[in-house]
């Protein structure tokens, strides 16, 4: 079985806030509103300190790509749509998990690579096992 996780980290410009106050404010209604529009994790990831600048990650989990790639390229747009704030860049990319079912005691549960970590697809990264920073 495969498990595709889709990344989107979306720089965004919000014009005319004068305080960090009012920037999370934008921010909150966005996450939100793509949380339940496309039912996807959102946080700020980048410019928590910054009056008008944030990076928000957006993530979602299935076992088809493009689908996936589809669902944060709309939740990109849907962003700039909004009119809150402007999107600045967009980086997307998609993660792929191979991981088996263990049925043999009758419930389902995932096994991983054996060590505690996430088994990646050998391309390096945080999902290979690779420390960050």
């Amino acid at each position: 079985m495969l498990m595709i996780v889709g990344v989107a980290a979306v720089e965004i410009h919000v014009h005319g806030s004068g305080s960090l106050k009012a920037k999370r404010g934008v921010v909150r209604s966005i996450s939100q509103r793509l949380r339940n529009r496309f039912n996807v994790s959102v946080s700020e990831v980048g410019g928590q300190g910054r009056w008008q600048a944030a990076v928000l990650g957006i993530a979602a989990v299935g076992s088809d790509a493009v689908v996936l790639r589809r669902v944060l390229e709309r939740a990109v747009a849907f962003t700039e749509d909004l009119h809150l704030a402007e999107v600045m860049h967009a980086d997307f990319e998609l993660i792929r998990l191979p991981y088996e079912e263990e049925l043999a005691d009758g419930e389902g549960g995932i096994v991983g690579d054996g060590e505690g970590g996430i088994a990646g697809d050998g391309e390096g990264g945080i999902a290979d096992g690779e420390p960050e920073g």
